[in-house]
């Protein structure tokens, strides 16, 4: 006799994560090439003789120094195992199967499996024909169901980010009760002045009497620590007490939760590593363009080519001159930028396609 599981997992997609080739270029998963800053493997190799011991599972100081660098209250900020830990604690705090999770597609592939693990409802609006969220289309999409809206800015895979004037009439729009969760995972890459601060954002709209409105933040991309897993949630305190209450005792480990403090130590050097990476951003763009090739102009630390049905060729191609690249089946690939070593090879590659 076989153990009964789920019936509905049989249509559940698992999350694939990007391919790592030996003797190929990653450029699949958005990481940042360089890795950690060494006084940050210091930190990390001193942590190790404690690990026979449970991690703080408040990560009490590491959410005390997030506090102070944001200005809000300690009580106003969560951490989890990556911030898609805390996509997934914030449906389970929201929703029953009764409501409505919504959020941009295409998007944060993760959105979709977490809600389905839930067992709420998704409803995915498309983006605009230039890649970018729908702030109109994602308004007229909110219903008396909907309990939680992710909107992703910089939006993951395309790059693409809202203005301030964009955010702030989506917020306006949304009923009070349904959360709004600005997922900004690529946050430090952003250099245009008209895509805002989502903690900023929040901090005003609760100055506004507006508690529905929080902000996702990670450490795994502008800080190098994609293998540690660590991040963080800011949003009013009954959000983030309600989220706490669905958690995983000790969900971030006591070396990550080391190294996550000493990143913050190390930010202003992490930080100008972000600025080489988005003058590579402009680069890479900028070459991808005089090749032929259709490129959203993008706030992350990737550019998206809408390949469509050429995607899966693309991306046979990039592995046959040794680079991977995220492809989405039929609709496009994204491509990290890395060293600008790394950044040749694949333009490389992509000359060779274009031609």
């Amino acid at each position: 006799m076989t153990v009964r599981t789920r019936a509905d997992l049989d249509s559940l997609p698992g999350y694939i994560p990007g391919k790592s080739v030996a003797g190929a270029v990653k450029l699949a998963s958005n990481e940042v090439s360089l890795g950690p800053l060494p006084s940050v493997v210091t930190a990390i190799a001193a942590a190790a003789a404690g690990i026979n011991r449970y991690p703080d599972s408040g990560a009490t100081e590491l959410v005390a120094a997030l506090a102070a660098k944001l200005g809000v209250e300690p009580s106003q900020v969560a951490v989890g195992c990556g911030s898609v830990t805390l996509c997934q604690q914030l449906i389970q705090a929201t929703c029953t199967e009764a409501d409505e999770v919504l959020f941009p597609w295409r998007s944060f592939e993760a959105y979709p499996i977490l809600t389905h693990v839930v067992g709420a409802s998704q409803v995915r609006v498309p983006l605009t024909a230039e890649h970018a969220l729908d702030i109109d289309a994602m308004i007229a999409a909110v219903t008396p169901a909907t309990r939680l809206v992710y909107v992703c800015t910089p939006n993951n895979p395309t790059g693409t980010a809202l203005t301030r004037a964009e955010l702030e009439r989506f917020i306006d729009a949304v009923p009070s009760d349904v959360l709004v969760v600005i997922d900004e995972a690529y946050r430090e890459f952003v250099d245009d002045p008209e895509v805002p601060d989502g903690v900023v954002i929040a901090k005003e709209q609760w100055a506004r009497g507006r508690d529905n409105v929080a902000v996702l933040r990670t450490f795994s991309k502008a800080y190098g620590l994609a293998g540690l897993r660590v991040g963080y949630l800011v949003a009013p305190e009954s959000v983030t007490e309600a989220v706490r209450k669905v958690f995983v005792p000790f969900g971030v480990n006591a070396i990550a939760q080391v190294a996550a403090l000493a990143s913050l130590a190390a930010e202003d050097e992490l930080l100008a590593r972000c600025r080489d990476i988005v003058a590579e951003r402009g680069r890479v763009r900028a070459e991808l363009l005089a090749l032929g090739y259709e490129v959203p102009e993008t706030q992350a630390n990737f550019v998206w080519l809408p390949l469509g049905e050429r995607t899966a060729e693309f991306n046979e191609h990039c592995l046959n001159h040794k680079v991977v690249v995220r492809a989405f089946a039929g609709d496009g690939a994204r491509v990290t930028i890395g060293t600008p070593e790394e950044n040749d090879l694949f333009l490389s590659a992509a000359k060779a396609f274009s031609g």
